[in-house]
């Protein structure tokens, strides 16, 4: 790819123009699509991740630095990532087993419970706001730590950090 036409993507990008979108597709999809597919190894996942980057990679334009790194690695990143967040959550999604006939779960008597925190929901909102937000992304929208990073917009070590602290603060309650 020419220099100048990368310049020129990336001004696109900077200015938010709908051009860049289809310029990268025109010019990268093909490579992104065969580094997607060396990780997940299965086309339709592929097809899906590839997707999902180029939202990414929309949604995060604005947050390129030519600085930092070339376009094409920054974008190799994006598709990596979301590469591997699709292949881990599809392996998750059917590496699962249900036994309908058996049941391994046992009954608890209430008694033995304490009624006061049971209700984790109840318990996460009464925790700082920043680190409801992650907690709730993390467990209740089945977000990886990735994906919460890219949707809250907040950076991955910051949602390490607060589902750290936001765990801890937990089991204070559950483990007084």
């Amino acid at each position: 790819m020419s220099t100048s036409l990368e310049q020129n993507i990336v001004k696109l990008l900077e200015d938010g123009d709908r051009a860049a979108i289809n310029l990268l597709y025109e010019n990268y999809s093909d490579s992104l699509y065969g580094v997607i597919l060396k990780i997940t190894r299965n086309e339709e996942l592929a097809q899906d991740a590839l997707q999902e980057s180029f939202v990414k990679i929309w949604k995060n334009s604005k947050k390129y630095d030519s600085s930092k790194a070339k376009l094409f690695t920054w974008l190799y990143r994006i598709a990596r990532n979301t590469a591997i967040d699709k292949l881990r959550s599809f392996n998750n999604r059917f590496n699962k087993e249900v036994q309908i006939d058996k049941s391994d779960v046992y009954i608890l008597p209430t008694q033995n419970l304490n009624q006061d925190v049971i209700d984790l929901r109840e318990h996460v909102g009464r925790l700082d706001g920043k680190y409801q937000v992650v907690l709730n992304a993390l467990f209740f929208e089945g977000l990886t730590q990735q994906e919460a990073s890219d949707e809250l917009d907040i950076p991955l070590g910051t949602i390490k950090s607060r589902l750290k602290i936001g765990l801890r603060e937990l089991k204070k309650v559950y483990n007084p």
